[in-house]
């Protein structure tokens, strides 16, 4: 008996150490446990602020290429009024010089047949002095001058 006494009281002891050890082994765990979901808690924390941050990085990288987009519309469009705007004023200053090419032609044409109907005058007034020559020529018996080689009119 004084052996199981003895005995007794060490399985005690030793039950009394694991029931001692449990606690810690338990206080352990959750104080691992407790760490880890802290761990855990941060990183979906990280996680979800990236994801925060990459939408919002985004959202604003679609709003500038939206506005990009609507600046390049603005321009093409300003552009493309500029060039009708321009087209316009060339095709006006184009008639203008047009008709005004169309004036000088014009008045350029009448000169000349001003001058031709001077000229006309004038050989008409030539033909007619040289006929009433050689009609008073023919009337006195005399041959008519003729023109030499040279052009200039001689007798013969």
């Amino acid at each position: 008996m004084d052996q199981l006494r003895a005995g007794v009281p060490a399985e005690v002891r030793e039950a009394q150490e694991v029931l001692n050890r449990k606690e810690e082994v338990l206080a352990q765990a959750e104080e691992e446990v407790a760490l880890r979901l802290a761990r855990a808690d941060k990183e979906v924390e990280r996680r979800v602020s990236e994801s925060e941050v990459t939408v919002a990085a985004k959202a604003r990288a679609e709003e500038i290429v939206a506005r990009g987009r609507t600046e390049a519309e603005r321009s093409l469009e300003e552009a493309q009024r500029q060039v009708a705007s321009k087209r316009a004023e060339e095709q006006r200053l184009a008639s203008e010089q047009m008709s005004e090419a169309d004036r000088y032609a014009l008045e350029m044409l009448r000169k000349l047949e001003t001058q031709l109907n001077a000229f006309m005058t004038s050989v008409r007034s030539g033909i007619q002095a040289l006929e009433r020559n050689q009609g008073e020529v023919a009337a006195r018996g005399e041959d008519a001058p003729r023109a030499d080689d040279r052009g200039s009119l001689r007798s013969r």
